[in-house]
């Protein structure tokens, strides 16, 4: 249910350059730093701040532009960038995971995680980073991207990935490193530093996803179709009326068919559903990804691997339960108020169990972080880190 944090590539947006008047802004830089980094940070009651009514025309959202992106010279993606080393590391006897690594070789070092399970990275993940202070790692979770084998479900559950993250951190030889994570990898996230909340410097997550029943079943069990009924009837009718009692259910018996062409098209429909729903406004060239069989199949599989094992938690509210182990770590939640993938419930109620950490509402945004909005508070929450940790 969860689409990671993907720009396409070669492709960059014109970011919201003004907030709605009601937000107060501050600078979170002195006037003597680096001026590109002296960003006006809306500042609400506590550690909440809305941002809203980006002025960017529905041409700029449906059409990449091919000239940098610039906003009032902050909020920027970085530029596209190689990366300087690129491996494999088996983690099993069944896994090995494709990682790579850009930016500043002895930087800080921040490791992103992709959404799904199942997304995979891309190459604009690294433009979420300062290049020049980053460390950036990359890395596919088992059975995404290039990682191999491809869609594989055996030995593929939360704590696999967990473990994975540590076994990459060990083999890189990394004391600690910043965490970011949007969708389901703000679910990793979190129990990743939960398990080892002594190698996080700070986490960045997006789009929040607890992955309780309650989230599960307003996606794909008929709550968000009420926004979206024309979506949804196509991804609810491949199923037979008969099996519509879990939609789940009814697709994970499909994803896991021995007949491939069956796999696939539940697939396509699965990951249609998504791709569709991830944006304010619809996006041809996101929905137009359901098309690609190998991503789909990851995608769809893996995700609904994931949810039909209710994320492999011991109980529903097991992340919210465990926030204590976490509390210090500095912390910046950046939410879109529309978004229909991971509603903003969730987000809400992390932050009502940690308000500790700063959550930042993008009052004009769905779920997908190549929203304007999402995007530019995502690199400001970057750049803020890079304050902190000096």
């Amino acid at each position: 249910m969860r689409f990671g944090l993907i720009i396409p590539h070669r492709h960059s947006y014109v970011l919201p350059s003004t907030f709605s008047p009601s937000c107060f802004c501050v600078n979170f830089f002195p006037q003597n730093h680096n001026n590109n980094l002296n960003l006006p940070f809306p500042v609400g009651k506590g550690k909440i701040s809305c941002c809203s009514k980006s002025e960017v025309l529905k041409s700029d959202l449906m059409e990449p532009k091919a000239e940098a992106l610039v906003v009032n010279k902050s909020r920027t993606l970085y530029s596209p960038i190689d990366p300087y080393s690129t491996g494999n590391l088996k983690v099993s006897d069944v896994h090995t995971l494709y990682f790579e690594q850009s930016g500043k070789p002895d930087g800080h070092p921040v490791v992103f995680l992709h959404g799904g399970p199942g997304g995979g990275t891309s190459p604009n993940n690294r433009r979420f980073f300062d290049p020049e202070f980053y460390r950036i790692i990359l890395f596919d979770q088992r059975g995404a991207g290039k990682s191999t084998p491809h869609a594989c479900l055996e030995e593929n559950t939360t704590w696999d990935l967990v473990n994975d993250i540590e076994k990459l951190r060990e083999h890189l030889k990394i004391p600690e490193w910043q965490v970011f994570g949007g969708s389901w990898g703000s679910t990793l996230a979190l129990a990743y530093s939960q398990s080892h909340p002594d190698k996080v410097t700070g986490l960045v997550l997006r789009g929040i996803f607890l992955l309780r029943k309650k989230e599960i079943d307003w996606f794909y069990e008929g709550g968000a179709a009420a926004i979206y009924p024309d979506a949804w009837e196509e991804f609810r009718d491949l199923i037979p009326e008969n099996e519509r009692g879990s939609l789940v259910d009814a697709y994970h018996k499909r994803l896991d068919s021995d007949d491939m062409e069956t796999r696939y098209a539940a697939a396509r429909a699965w990951t249609k559903w998504e791709m569709a729903t991830a944006y304010l406004l619809p996006n041809n060239d996101n929905i137009q990804k359901a098309e690609d069989d190998k991503f789909s199949l990851a995608f769809a599989r893996i995700e609904n691997h994931y949810f039909v094992n209710k994320g492999f938690f011991p109980s529903d509210s097991y992340l919210l339960d465990n926030v204590d182990k976490i509390r210090h770590i500095k912390t910046t939640i950046v939410q879109g108020r529309y978004d229909v993938c991971c509603p903003m419930m969730s987000a809400w109620d992390l932050h009502k169990a940690w308000p500790e950490a700063e959550l930042k509402i993008v009052d004009d945004a769905g779920h997908s972080a190549n929203e304007p909005g999402i995007a530019a508070e995502l690199v400001a929450a970057n750049e803020k880190m890079k304050a902190l940790m000096g």
